[in-house]
C-alpha cells in the first residue's frame, strides 16, 4: 500500500500539479485512443507540454508588466484595477487560487477533462438531452475552466473539503454550460453560413442567442413598418478602418490609450521612487515599452495556446466524431468572421468598444473600489462577433446597438462578480459576455443558496435545450443532419402560416 501511495504522491506532485505535464498527459492518452503511431503520439505530446510552458512564459510576463500599474494605483490612490481579458482572468486564477482556497491551479486541467467528457455523454445521449454540439474550442476551455474553478469554489466552499468531489459538481455545471451555450449557437450559425455545419464554442454563447434574437425582433418590426433593415453590405467604410483587422495593432493601441494614461497620471517620480524605472530613463520611452510588452505578451500566450491547444483538440475530435454522429463541433467566433458583411466586424469591434469606455468612466466616476481596464480579447471578438449576427438578422441599426450594450455589460458586469469574489486583486478577470452576465446569475444563485441553488443552475442549463426542441420538434434534428431539407420544412411552415 505504501509503495501504491508513493507512486500517487509522486504523480500528483509532478503531473496533475503540473499543467503543461497533465495537458501532456491528456493528449498522450487522446492519441493513444485513436492509435495513433508512436511518433505522433511522442511528438503531440511535446508539442502539447512545450505550448503550454509558452503559455506559462507569457502569463509570467503580463504579471510583471502589469505590477507597476497596479501597485501604482493601489499605493497612490489605493485603487484595484483589474484587465478584463481571457488570459488575464486565467493568470489571475492561477496566481491567486491557492493563497485564497488552499488548491493547485493543476486541478483545472482535470476539471477541464472531465468537464470535456460530460459534454460529449450529453451530446452522445442527444435524443434525451436534446444537446447537439461538442466544445471543441480547447483554449477557450482552458480559460473557462479557470474562471469557474474559481466562482464555484467561492459560491460553495464547503467542497473544498472534497478534491474529488469538488471536481465533479465543477465538471457537470461546466459540461452542462459547453454542451447548452454551443447549442444556443447552432441555429443562428447555420443561418448565417447557410448550413455550413457549426457552431461556437467561445465566451459569448447565450450572448449570441439574445441579441440574435432581439436582432431578428428588431427586423420584423422594420418589415412590419414596410420597410427593410438597412444592412451594413451596403455601406462603404473608410480604409483607415482596415486598421482594426490587426490584432497586434489593436492590442498595442488600446493599451497604449488605457495603460498610457494610468502611467502619465501616476507619473515618472512615483515610478522611479517605486523602482520601476531609474530617473535617467525617458519616461515617455518606458510608457510606450511597457504598454508595446502587453501585445508581445499577449502574442507570446496565443502562440503556446496555439500549439497545445491544437494537439488536444485533435487528440479527442477523433474519438467525438467517431462517438457522437450527427453532432456539429464548436469552433473559435473568429470563424464567423468569414460569412456576412466583412464591415460587420469592425463596426461592432467600435460600438462595443465605445460602450465599454462610457462604462469605465462611470466607474472612475462614481468612485468604483475596482477600475476595469478594456482589453482587447473581449472588446473586439465579443463584440465583433456579435456585429455579425447582428447585421445579419436586424442590419446596420442592430449592429450598431447590441455590441454597444454588450460593452456596457462586460465592464459593469466583470467589476461587481470580480470585486466579489477576490479575483480583481489578482489583476484580471475573464470579461466576456456570458462570464460578465450569465455566469455572475449562477454564482449569485449558488452562493445564497448552495446545494438548492446548485441544482437550480443545473436545472436550468438542463432545461434550455428541451425548450429549444418543444418549438422547433420536426427542425431540431434536422437543422444539423440535413441542414436543405431544414431549409425546404421551413419555408413550407412560413407558407402555411401566411394562408
Amino acid at each position: 500500500m505504501s509503495i501504491l501511495l508513493s507512486i500517487w504522491t509522486y504523480i500528483a506532485n509532478n503531473i496533475l500539479t503540473q499543467p503543461a505535464f497533465m495537458i501532456g498527459l491528456i493528449v498522450l492518452i487522446g492519441y493513444v485512443l485513436l492509435k495513433k503511431p508512436w511518433y505522433d503520439v511522442l511528438g503531440g505530446t511535446l508539442k502539447a507540454i512545450i505550448g503550454y510552458m509558452i503559455l506559462a512564459a507569457g502569463s509570467s510576463g503580463l504579471v510583471s508588466n502589469f505590477r507597476p500599474i497596479l501597485v501604482g494605483l493601489k499605493g497612490k490612490f489605493n485603487l484595484d484595477a483589474m484587465v478584463i481579458d481571457p488570459y488575464f482572468g486565467q493568470n489571475a486564477v492561477t496566481e491567486g487560487v491557492e493563497k485564497v482556497f488552499g488548491r493547485k491551479f493543476g486541478e483545472v486541467m482535470v476539471l477541464l477533462l472531465i468537464a470535456f467528457v460530460v459534454n460529449i455523454v450529453l451530446v452522445r445521449f442527444n435524443k434525451i438531452t436534446k444537446m447537439r454540439s461538442v466544445f471543441t474550442t480547447g483554449h477557450v476551455q482552458v480559460q473557462q475552466a479557470s474562471t469557474a474553478f474559481w466562482l464555484i469554489l467561492f459560491a460553495l466552499p464547503f467542497l473544498a473539503q472534497n478534491t474529488v468531489g469538488t471536481l465533479v459538481v465543477m465538471a457537470v455545471i461546466l459540461g452542462l454550460y459547453w454542451a447548452v451555450g454551443s447549442n444556443l449557437t447552432i441555429g443562428p450559425t447555420q443561418e448565417l453560413t447557410d448550413g455550413a455545419g457549426f457552431c461556437v464554442a467561445h465566451q459569448q454563447m447565450f450572448g449570441i442567442a439574445l441579441f440574435s434574437w432581439l436582432a431578428g425582433k428588431m427586423g420584423e418590426a422594420d418589415r412590419k413598418k414596410g420597410k427593410e433593415s438597412k444592412r451594413l453590405e451596403d455601406i462603404e467604410l473608410p480604409g483607415w478602418m482596415s486598421i482594426f483587422n490587426e490584432n497586434m495593432v489593436c492590442t498595442a493601441l488600446l493599451m497604449l490609450i488605457f495603460f498610457g494614461i494610468i502611467l502619465v497620471v501616476l507619473g515618472k517620480d512615483y515610478l522611479v521612487s517605486q523602482k520601476f524605472l531609474a530617473d535617467t530613463d525617458s519616461f515617455f520611452f518606458y510608457i510606450l515599452k511597457t504598454c508595446f510588452n502587453f501585445a508581445v505578451y499577449l502574442a507570446i500566450l496565443q502562440l503556446g495556446v496555439r500549439t497545445f491547444v491544437t494537439e488536444l483538440t485533435n487528440s479527442f475530435q477523433g474519438i467525438s466524431n467517431r462517438w457522437l454522429p450527427g453532432s456539429v463541433p464548436g469552433v473559435d467566433c473568429a470563424v464567423t468572421y468569414g460569412f456576412g458583411s466583412p464591415n460587420a466586424v469592425p463596426i461592432g469591434f467600435l460600438a462595443g468598444a465605445v460602450g465599454q469606455f462610457i462604462a469605465i468612466a462611470l466607474l472612475l466616476v462614481f468612485r468604483s473600489p475596482t477600475i476595469v481596464v478594456a482589453g482587447f480579447v473581449p472588446v473586439f471578438f465579443d463584440n465583433a462577433t456579435i456585429g455579425v449576427y447582428c447585421n445579419n438578422k436586424g442590419g446596420l441599426k442592430a449592429t450598431l446597438i447590441f455590441p454597444f450594450i454588450c460593452g456596457l455589460c462586460q465592464v459593469f458586469g466583470s467589476a461587481l462578480i470580480a470585486t466579489w469574489v477576490g479575483m480583481s486583486a489578482y489583476g484580471g478577470y475573464l470579461g466576456m459576455f456570458d462570464w460578465a452576465t450569465v455566469w455572475p446569475i449562477f454564482t449569485v444563485i449558488m452562493k445564497f443558496l448552495a446545494i438548492p441553488g446548485l441544482i437550480i443552475v443545473a436545472v436550468i442549463l438542463l432545461a434550455i435545450p428541451q425548450l429549444q426542441y418543444r418549438k422547433n420538434k420536426k427542425g431540431y434534428f434536422l437543422e444539423t443532419e440535413d441542414y436543405e431539407a431544414y431549409k425546404k420544412l421551413k419555408a413550407e411552415e412560413a407558407a402555411e402560416k401566411a394562408q
